[in-house]
């Protein structure tokens, strides 16, 4: 069967309850009482302070620092691409995706966002049941880069107790919104049993609604062995994903006619899908 072949490694981890989200405060603000009236004030960084944090987000620093625990691609030695899709579930796309993947017998990681996946929980399941990999990409599609800590393990705890309630694992893997984190929310995942998961090849699906046509000269300009490909199951309400949707049969068909093996994240990286 399909879910059986395409799953790797479903063991399960007591899942996390999380309290209170206090999904609006950033590492930028701080809370000060002068009397008896509180004040808040922002810190707004120079240019050289958002070059150093810029250059502390280059995912190349990131992956030499923490290169188990944050990556961009698989080996490159054998002819093996991951496709992954981000922003599930979207009862819009992400179910036209599933049927086309169906169709042609292939696997697929998808990273849910907490929120959609407890309005749309038939579909995370879907995907589960269809033998495709489940990924954390937070809450609410926060800029994680921007929290501070304790508000980036609250993004990531709660998604991770939404989807454990569902597919019954706690996902091995996180994609953070945008590709943004910092070194220090990198070091508490991998801390705490998660891997980082970017890619090396991107779309651009999610701008201005791109033809099928586009969205494939996108994904030919850097595909290689041990690619993994950014695509998207769902969007925003003035996005139209017609164009993923469309373009995916003859991704895989080209795929497939150039030799290459259409694998899962854990497949193509050797890591479990839970933690």
């Amino acid at each position: 069967m399909r879910n059986v072949v395409c799953k790797m490694g479903m063991t399960t981890i007591g899942a996390a309850l999380i309290g209170c989200l206090l999904l609006n405060m950033t590492s930028d603000s701080s809370v000060a009482s002068a009397n008896g009236k509180q004040l808040i004030t922002a810190y707004h960084p120079t240019k050289n302070d958002k070059k150093r944090r810029a250059a502390d987000m280059s995912w190349v620093r990131l992956n030499k620092q923490f290169p188990s625990a944050f990556l961009t691609n698989g080996p490159r030695h054998t002819k093996r691409v991951a496709l992954t899709f981000d922003d599930a579930p979207d009862p819009r796309y992400t179910p036209a995706i599933l049927d086309v993947l169906a169709h042609y017998d292939v696997c697929a990681t998808f990273f849910v966002v907490g929120n959609r996946a407890s309005k749309n929980p038939s579909i995370v399941k879907r995907i589960h049941n269809e033998g495709h990999i489940i990924g954390n990409h937070s809450y609410n599609h926060a800029v994680l880069s921007t929290l501070s800590l304790n508000n980036y393990q609250k993004q990531i705890w709660s998604t991770d107790a939404i989807i454990k309630s569902i597919v019954g694992y706690s996902p091995h893997f996180i994609r953070p919104p945008y590709g943004e984190l910092l070194p220090q929310q990198v070091r508490w995942s991998k801390q705490a049993g998660f891997t980082i998961v970017n890619w090396d090849v991107d779309s651009i699906d999610w701008k201005n609604n791109p033809s099928s046509t586009a969205i494939m000269q996108n994904i030919k300009k850097t595909l290689q062995p041990g690619s993994i490909v950014l695509q998207h199951a769902g969007g925003g309400s003035n996005q139209n994903l017609s164009g993923t949707i469309h373009a995916l049969p003859k991704l895989i068909q080209l795929l497939q006619s150039k030799g290459y093996e259409l694998v899962t994240l854990p497949e193509l990286v050797g890591q479990a899908a839970a933690r």
